[in-house]
C-alpha cells in the first residue's frame, strides 16, 4: 500500500506542475506601477500648462488656478495609491490555488468511487487449524447442543463433523438427533447411509433403507445411485447395479474422469453378470509376464489418519490420459503395508486387461468410503509409469486429496 500511494502521489505532482507553470509566467510591464503611470501623466499635463501659459493661451491667473487643480489632484492619487492593498487574492492566483487543492481531492473521491480500495490492503493470513483445534471446536459444539436439543442444523453439522474425522458411531449418534430434517433432506440421507455403510463395513438394511428414501426424494441424487449400485454389485445383483449405475452416467459429464470410472464400473458388472461382452484379441506378446507386483506403505506422519475400516485401493490405468481402470485391487486398511500383484483377474473389463499393455500408470488410494470416485480427504501415493512385468514397484501414501 505504501507503493500505491508514493507512486500516486508523484503522478499528482508532476500533474500539479504542469497544469501550474503557465500561472507562473507574468508579462513583461508587470513591475510598471499605477503610481508611476499616473505620476507620468500628470508631469505631461504640467508641461502642457507651461506650454500654454509661455505661448499666452493662459493668463496668470488662469495658470495659477489649472496647476493648483493639477497639485491637488496628484496629492489625492498619491494618497490612494499609497493605501495597503485588500486582503483579497487577487484573481490572478484563485485559479492556480483551487487546482492545486481540487486535483488531489478529485483523484482520492475517482478512486473510492472506480477503483478497489481494498486490494490496498494485504489479505489476511490464512487461519490454519490443528487437529487438536478441530477437536476443540467439535467438542465445544457438541456442548453447545446438548443445550439446544432442537438444533436440528447444528446436530447436522455435527454429524457431518464428526464423520470426516472418522468417528462413525458418534457421526450416526448425531445424525438421528437430527430428526425431522434427516427425514427429509437427500444430502443428509446418503451422507447417513455412507457412515453406516462405513461403520459396519458394508451395506446394512438401515443404510438402504436411507439411501431409497434419499432417491425417493431426489430420484437424480448422483451418491445415492453410486452407493445403491455399489450394494447391489456387492450383492451379486448386477443387473440392478448395470441399472443404478447407467442411470448416474446419463447424469455425469461425458468423458468425464468420474465417467469413466462408472463405465468401467458397468463393463465390470457387465461381465460378471453374464452379459455378452466380447473381448478383443490381446495386442501384447503371448510371452510377456501380464502382471505388476508391488508393496503400498503409509507415510510414517499418516499412520493417525487411517484406520483399519479404511479401504486400500491400487489401480493401474493406461499411460494415454484414459482414466478408466484398466485393474483395481480394494482390500482393507488393516493390511498395510500391503504386497500386492495386479493381472488380468483383476480386470475391469474382458477386453481391457493387464496383458493388453506395455506400460501402466499406477497408484494407491485410501478411502474412507470405498467409493471408486476420488473425495476430498482420501490419502494418495504419487502415480508411477512403470513398464508391464514390474515386480517391485513401491507406492507411498503420503499426501491428502484437496
Amino acid at each position: 500500500m505504501m507503493g500505491f500511494a508514493i507512486g500516486a502521489t508523484l503522478l499528482v505532482g508532476v500533474t500539479l506542475l504542469l497544469l501550474l507553470l503557465p500561472f507562473r509566467r507574468r508579462p513583461a510591464n508587470a513591475d510598471f506601477s499605477r503610481q508611476q503611470l499616473n505620476a507620468a501623466i500628470y508631469r505631461d499635463q504640467f508641461a502642457e500648462l507651461d506650454r500654454d501659459r509661455a505661448a499666452g493661451a493662459l493668463s496668470q491667473d488662469d495658470y495659477s488656478v489649472a496647476y493648483g487643480e493639477l497639485q491637488r489632484r496628484l496629492l489625492e492619487d498619491s494618497s490612494v495609491e499609497a493605501t495597503p492593498a485588500a486582503t483579497t487574492l487577487p484573481a490572478s492566483r484563485i485559479a492556480p490555488l483551487a487546482l492545486a487543492l481540487a486535483l488531489p481531492m478529485c483523484a482520492v473521491l475517482l478512486y473510492l468511487t472506480l477503483g478497489n480500495p481494498a486490494a490496498l490492503s494485504p489479505p489476511p493470513p490464512e487461519q490454519k487449524f490443528s487437529s487438536d483445534d478441530i477437536e476443540r471446536m467439535v467438542a465445544g459444539l457438541a456442548a453447545k447442543l446438548e443445550k439446544e436439543p432442537e438444533n436440528l442444523q447444528g446436530w447436522a453439522m455435527l454429524a457431518r463433523s464428526y464423520k470426516a474425522m472418522g468417528r462413525f458411531p458418534a457421526a450416526l449418534r448425531a445424525y438421528e438427533r437430527a430428526g425431522k430434517l434427516l427425514d427429509s433432506n437427500a444430502e443428509l440421507l446418503v451422507d447417513y447411509a455412507d457412515a453406516l455403510a462405513a461403520s459396519s463395513g458394508s451395506f446394512t438394511p438401515k443404510a438402504l433403507e436411507a439411501i431409497s428414501k434419499a432417491l425417493q426424494l431426489d430420484p437424480a441424487n448422483a451418491q445415492a445411485l453410486w452407493l445403491r449400485g455399489t450394494a447391489a454389485f456387492d450383492a451379486k445383483r448386477y443387473d440392478a447395479a448395470i441399472a443404478d449405475w447407467q442411470s448416474l452416467l446419463a447424469l455425469l459429464e461425458p468423458d468425464s474422469e468420474d465417467a469413466r470410472v462408472v463405465e468401467g464400473n458397468i463393463a465390470e458388472a457387465q461381465a460378471k453378470g453374464g452379459k455378452d461382452v466380447v473381448p478383443k484379441k490381446s495386442t501384447a506378446s503371448a510371452t510377456a509376464p501380464a502382471f505388476v507386483k508391488g508393496r503400498v506403505e503409509l507415510a510414517s506422519n499418516f499412520a493417525d489418519k487411517v484406520s483399519a475400516t479404511d479401504t486400500v485401493m491400487v489401480i493401474a490405468r493406461p499411460t494415454d490420459g484414459t482414466r478408466m481402470p484398466v485393474a483395481v485391487l480394494r482390500v482393507p486398511a488393516s493390511q498395510l503395508p500391503l504386497a500386492f500383484t495386479l493381472d488380468d483377474s483383476l480386470a475391469m473389463s474382458p477386453d481391457h486387461k493387464v496383458s493388453k499393455f506395455t506400460e501402466l500408470l499406477v497408484e494407491a488410494r485410501i478411502s474412507k468410503t470405498g467409493q471408486a470416485m476420488a473425495q476430498a480427504g482420501d490419502l494418495l501415493s504419487a502415480a508411477q509409469t512403470i513398464p508391464v512385468g514390474t515386480k517391485d514397484l513401491r507406492l507411498v501414501v503420503d499426501r491428502v486429496k484437496n
